[in-house]
């Protein structure tokens, strides 16, 4: 198959069914599409046309042994589909990201496991020491939106950061983007993730707000993610080693701790982002890949367990895509995929360790049912062949093939 161009999009948390390891993670059962569909399904079925005929009720199937609740099949496909599983030890973003461009996350991350005074002392008096902070809030497991709301104002009277974490490897850092500052978060967070190094937390998140009081504090488009780089080349970074040129849509130059990215887009709502894809698409040379994190998925609905939210968002992506497929030029290769779940009518507010769909279109496209994939990593290795990059140690590439190829084997 000749491809000169890859569009990644990354449907942040769109599980299709809970993993066989997710007893461990306390998550047997999870199903976030499955669970979006059930939840509509007692007054209309969940409309998404077009990725059902790039293959994601037939990955779903794969995943669960059965169609999503009250929707049916499609007539035909026109794009391949698999479904993987994720082979890294945890169930966040940045494991889940690399994996997928063929850096797998085999180590144990750095976790805070308890709920309430979650971070050690001598790390917060650390932090307070190099930062000259008066002091924090919070210091426990919480969602970010529940977090702003019972300690927004105590913060903006005190001015000490709200700090709070979940069950990913993270440190995330709550602040007034006003009273306290944007650029002061941003510095503070530097100083966090130099400090944390001994204890290997994935990610230091820097979650500005604004508004003055519980009523009316809305977190920012300003976040911004401080990252572990990857440990080895990702996909991204061989091609930009080689001259390739790699477009990074929203958040993905920070999951990617902007290894490997020759241009990065920061974006915030999904109607920016798909802007801001498009409009790299038209300028993108060839060996190029373009790749897009559709976060809202997961930081406004998943979390915030919103199942009806969730599905009305999936319904606004496909709706976007016949768009999509028109800007895409004949050597195109669209991947559609996602990092991990977050089941939206959960227990909690955490990330869930399901399966997760690939659904892969070109224009004259054979469609294929491509099976399980045993690691994300597999969209890795195949993007490296295509582009006739180093493989690597894990992944296996997908067979893919067009009418043409047939036609001229």
């Amino acid at each position: 198959m000749h491809t000169d161009r890859v569009i990644l999009l990354v449907l942040d948390s769109l599980g299709i069914g809970a993993s066989e390891d997710a007893s461990h993670f306390g998550d047997s059962g999870a199903d976030t599409l499955g669970h979006i569909a059930e939840t509509l399904a007692p007054n209309r079925a969940l409309h998404l046309p077009h990725m059902s005929q790039l293959g994601l009720m037939h990955a779903y199937r794969t995943s669960t042994g059965k169609f999503p609740a009250s929707m049916s099949p499609p007539d035909s496909l026109i794009g391949s589909y698999a479904c993987a599983k994720e082979i890294s030890s945890g169930k966040d973003t940045p494991s889940g990201h690399w994996e997928m461009a063929g850096v797998p996350a085999l180590w144990d991350w750095g976790y805070f496991h308890n709920k309430e005074n979650a971070f050690p002392q001598d790390l917060l008096d650390k932090i307070i020491r190099r930062s000259g902070i008066a002091g924090s809030l919070g210091n426990c497991h919480a969602s970010g939106t529940e977090i702003i709301g019972r300690l927004g104002e105590q913060h903006l009277i005190t001015g000490h950061p709200i700090f709070y974490t979940s069950a990913d490897s993270v440190f995330q850092i709550a602040c007034h983007e006003e009273s306290f500052g944007l650029e002061n978060l941003y510095h503070l967070c530097e100083l966090c993730r130099e400090i944390l190094t001994p204890y290997n937390i994935g990610r230091v998140i820097a979650r500005p707000f604004t508004g003055s009081n519980s009523k009316d504090f809305q977190r920012t488009g300003n976040r911004h993610d401080y990252a572990i780089a990857p440990p080895k080349p990702t996909v991204l970074k061989k091609l930009t080693d080689a001259g390739g040129t790699v477009i990074a849509v929203g958040k993905i130059g920070d999951i990617f701790a902007h290894d490997g990215t020759s241009e990065e887009i920061r974006a915030s709502g999904h109607p920016a982002l798909w802007k801001e894809t498009l409009a790299a698409m038209d300028r993108a040379p060839a060996r190029s890949i373009i790749m897009t994190n559709f976060v809202d998925f997961d930081a406004v609905y998943g979390h915030r367990r919103d199942p009806i939210g969730y599905g009305r968002a999936l319904e606004e992506f496909d709706g976007q895509l016949p768009q999509l497929f028109a800007s895409m030029r004949s050597s195109d290769l669209l991947i559609l995929t996602a990092d991990h779940g977050n089941d939206p009518t959960w227990k909690g507010t955490d990330h869930t360790r399901e399966h997760v769909p690939i659904l892969i279109y070109q224009k004259n496209m054979t469609p294929t049912h491509l099976g399980f994939r045993d690691t994300f990593a597999d969209i890795g290795q195949t993007i490296a062949q295509l582009f006739h990059l180093a493989p690597f140690e894990h992944g296996t590439a997908l067979e893919l093939s067009t009418q043409h190829d047939q036609l001229h084997p």
